[in-house]
């Protein structure tokens, strides 16, 4: 399975933004960037992590397995399209997901560990242009996931 639609609407003539993420202990910070992407443009596709590319790249494994949070994201009224991301083995698949939807704007969180310079060059070298926005934080010394994972541990 490539990815999986939750919902779909149309999406044609409208400003298509994309956002990514693990969405591992769905909080308050979380709705606050998903807002913020949606208000960003008309129509939101959020890219929900495999749980095999969190295990590679936070080390550890989530939480939530990844169709329970593909499944909350998709509950949101304002997300218009929730899909799986692919399982990421390098960077050119991160862009494949990204040129198959050709959003108009990248909203990447704002801890995000993206350069997002190279993120454009990639989308450049794919053949189209896109503009890639960061979310302003929201209480992140209170909402930042790492954190609420610390202490509930």
């Amino acid at each position: 399975m490539k990815h999986t639609k939750i919902r779909t609407q149309s999406s044609s003539k409208k400003i298509i933004v994309m956002a990514f993420g693990v969405f591992d202990g769905l909080h308050t910070g979380h709705i606050s960037y998903l807002k913020q992407a949606k208000k960003a443009g008309d129509y939101l596709i959020v890219v929900v992590a495999r749980d095999s590319v969190v295990k590679r790249f936070k080390t550890r494994h989530p939480i939530i397995k990844e169709v329970d949070r593909l499944e909350l994201i998709g509950a949101l009224n304002f997300v218009d399209e929730a899909v799986l991301g692919l399982d990421i083995r390098s960077e050119r698949e991160y862009i494949n997901i990204i040129s198959e939807y050709q959003p108009q704007i990248i909203m990447l969180g704002y801890d995000q560990l993206v350069n997002e310079t190279l993120l454009q060059q990639a989308i450049e070298k794919s053949g189209f242009t896109c503009t890639i926005l960061r979310a302003e934080p929201y209480h992140s010394e209170s909402y930042k996931s790492s954190r609420l994972r610390f202490e509930v541990a």
